[in-house]
């Protein structure tokens, strides 16, 4: 007999059993006093933050600590340990899943996150921990999550509840151990990814700041002062009234914050007419402008690859006769990280368009040698997006490949089995 689980025909061979029968514990943290947490404590307490999509557990960065004498006490129901599998339970977003290492001995973790402790003699962890992030577990688990006020929440009840399709333990190892092949090729591409990015950020250091020059350009002085030295002009952005319909078409692409997609193109999600544009404090910004961020992503620069109108949270820079719009951009990307420090506010960050025009700055005289250093930037930008979209091919292929393996559309050879 076949089993029906998801919509799914799972084989004759394979059991469907709720977490709960296959994990020695599961449970939720606790989040304890202020006083309780210590930079100086070697316990990481966890939260939402500290999980991935990718299965694993972030302790590099904003990983805080609490002290021992809490987390035997007060913490005991929540300690884990190394091969735990941690899901948060609230959201959005839902699916942030990890397994943790042993480069602690214990972890403890808050409320808004649950510990699945697999049965080893029962299910393989890593195979568990596949199952759990693909697509079939977390649209049932998104289906039974309560949500309200915004807010996603999954209960312990629920999450026990998950069914798990559960082949012999030998394919179940076989399996997780094909994906775990995926896995090592996707970190190696994201390594490659970040030496790239690494490499960029030293280019732009050294080419931008002129401590490095082209041999054939040695000796020509540059251009310091301010940004808005720089500027021919600045245009701001606005909204057309939503409740004319009269301003709402399919003519100009109107960018918002959202639309700032990548370093070099944005795609509007919505269009406004030629009535809607001069009804509003927008302005038609033409294809290959430097166009940045000083609301929200504060400090977020692109270059618009078409005509298009922005909101008021967005601002079009215009170079003067002196400055390529391309070498500008590369400018606004290197100083991206000092513009979004300079933004203010407790819920939602800005930045004062004088505070950008107030930045110092040095320029290449001649064109040619601003052409020679954006010509550097855009190869290294290239190579970041070659490896990008190598990442993205093996994340797509992983994903059809669970579909298959961890459903047994696809069976795996096991020694002593003739299954292929």
């Amino acid at each position: 007999m076949t089993a029906q689980i998801y919509n799914l025909t799972i084989p004759d061979n394979w059991a469907v059993v709720p977490a709960d029968e296959l994990c020695s514990k599961i449970t939720k943290g606790t989040t304890p006093s202020k006083n309780a947490i210590d930079i100086n404590a070697n316990i990481p307490f966890l939260r939402v933050n500290n999980l991935r999509f990718d299965g694993t557990v972030n302790l590099e960065e904003n990983t805080i600590f609490v002290k021992a004498e809490v987390h035997n006490t007060f913490l005991s129901r929540s300690i884990a340990y190394s091969g735990d599998i941690l899901m948060n339970i609230v959201g959005p977003p839902l699916g942030k899943i990890g397994m943790l290492n042993n480069h602690y001995y214990e972890y403890n973790l808050n409320q808004a996150i649950l510990i699945y402790r697999a049965d080893n003699l029962q299910i393989d962890r890593k195979y568990f921990l596949y199952w759990l992030m693909g697509e079939y577990a977390q649209k049932w688990l998104d289906i039974r999550s309560k949500k309200t006020s915004g807010q996603k929440n999954l209960t312990i009840e629920i999450c026990k509840e998950l069914p798990i399709p559960v082949p012999p333990l030998a394919e179940q190892k076989k399996i997780a151990k094909i994906l775990s092949t995926w896995d090592r090729a996707i970190e190696t591409v994201e390594r490659l990814i970040t030496n790239a990015q690494n490499q960029k950020k030293a280019l732009m250091q050294q080419l931008l700041t002129g401590k490095k020059r082209f041999k054939e350009f040695e000796g020509q002085e540059w251009r310091e002062g301010r940004l808005d030295d720089f500027l021919k002009e600045v245009k701001g952005g606005g909204t057309p009234d939503r409740g004319n319909d009269e301003y709402w078409g399919d003519e100009i692409p109107w960018v918002t914050v959202k639309d700032l997609s990548s370093q070099t193109i944005s795609t509007a999600k919505e269009f406004i007419t030629r009535v809607g544009l001069l009804n509003s404090a927008s302005n038609l910004i033409e294809a290959g402008t430097v166009i940045i961020a000083t609301r929200m992503a504060v400090g977020k620069a692109i270059v618009s690859t078409s005509d298009v109108a922005i909101n008021q949270d967005l601002k079009a820079l215009f170079p003067d006769s002196n400055l390529s719009s391309k070498l500008l951009h590369q400018m606004m990307l290197y100083h991206a990280r000092r513009i979004e420090r300079l933004g203010s506010g407790s819920t939602v960050k800005g930045i004062r368009l004088e505070d950008i025009k107030s930045l110092e700055v040095r320029v290449p005289r001649t064109f040619e040698e601003q052409e020679k250093i954006v010509l550097v930037m855009e190869i290294a930008e290239g190579k970041i997006s070659k490896f990008y979209q190598q990442a993205r091919a093996l994340r797509t292929q992983k994903k059809a490949l669970m579909q298959q393996l961890l459903t047994g559309k696809r069976r795996v050879q096991v020694e002593g089995d003739n299954k292929g």
